[in-house]
């Protein structure tokens, strides 16, 4: 089946582009946003759930009324440790709370409760957002790490389509997801690990990361198919296999099961 290559090429952008904000937004890191009633005004929040500063994390809400307060409760996730309260603090049109800092992989549970004039308290959120604190990764580690990736699916993609079709690139498409997942994945995600977490490696058989363990499989599936494709690149379905089983890798939400400090061990 002929079918023209910019309109393969627009297939796989925009299944690299689908994958990668559903991986950004379905992931622990991302902030949980929302609007929310306070006393009549409607106050629109974004609470963070990673922080790489050296300093304790802070959380701004814009609340124009001036008759509005706020506290935050938190504590250190899985934890014995009581709830602990602060009062936020106004600032300008916003009022303003810090979560203490902690360690590299520590973990601290938050809500934020607002109460508008003589009306009852809300909180925003019906269950604690757990916020996880990192070291900063550089910008030349983080920013090829991110291209790669992008990269690599986008040549996955690329390859499946390619063999969905019959066409006669599938071979060289796999080499490429092959070569910009290893270097992304096996050797810059590591090295991101590193920066952030002060470990290399936290997936099987050192830890339970799945973002480890979903590069690797994925990788795995790539490099079974290339090696095939190397044989008799007329062969079909093995970089079709690889790519909907690279779908179902991606479905996982990014971050997840990753380094976290056991604070009921210390």
């Amino acid at each position: 089946m002929k079918v023209p290559s910019w309109l393969l090429w627009s297939c796989a952008t925009l299944v690299m582009a689908g994958t990668a904000i559903y991986q950004r937004r379905t992931g622990p890191t991302y902030p949980v946003g929302g609007i929310a009633n306070v006393g009549g005004e409607q106050v629109r929040f974004s609470l963070p759930r990673s922080y790489d500063g050296p300093d304790d994390a802070e959380v701004r809400i814009r609340v124009a009324s001036r008759s509005t307060a706020g506290r935050m409760e938190f504590r250190r996730f899985r934890s014995t440790d009581s709830w602990n309260q602060a009062a936020m603090n106004r600032d300008s049109d916003a009022l303003v709370s810090r979560i203490p800092h902690q360690p590299v992989a520590g973990k601290v549970m938050y809500r934020i409760v607002l109460t508008g004039g003589n009306k009852a308290p809300v909180a925003l959120t019906q269950e604690p957002v757990v916020i996880r604190f990192r070291n900063a990764v550089p910008l030349y580690v983080y920013a090829p790490h991110i291209l790669l990736m992008f990269l690599a699916l986008l040549f996955a993609s690329r390859a499946g389509l390619e063999d969905l079709v019959g066409g006669t690139r599938t071979y060289r498409l796999t080499l490429y997801a092959v070569v910009s997942l290893a270097i992304g994945g096996l050797c810059l995600g590591p090295l991101m690990q590193k920066y952030a977490f002060n470990a290399f490696w936290t997936g099987w058989p050192l830890g339970h990361d799945l973002t480890d363990n979903k590069t690797i499989a994925a990788l795995l599936l790539w490099v079974i198919a290339f090696w095939r494709l190397k044989k008799d690149p007329r062969r079909r379905g093995w970089a079709l296999a690889a790519f909907v089983l690279t779908l179902i890798v991606y479905a996982i939400p990014h971050s997840v099961l990753g380094s976290e400090i056991d604070y009921t061990a210390q």
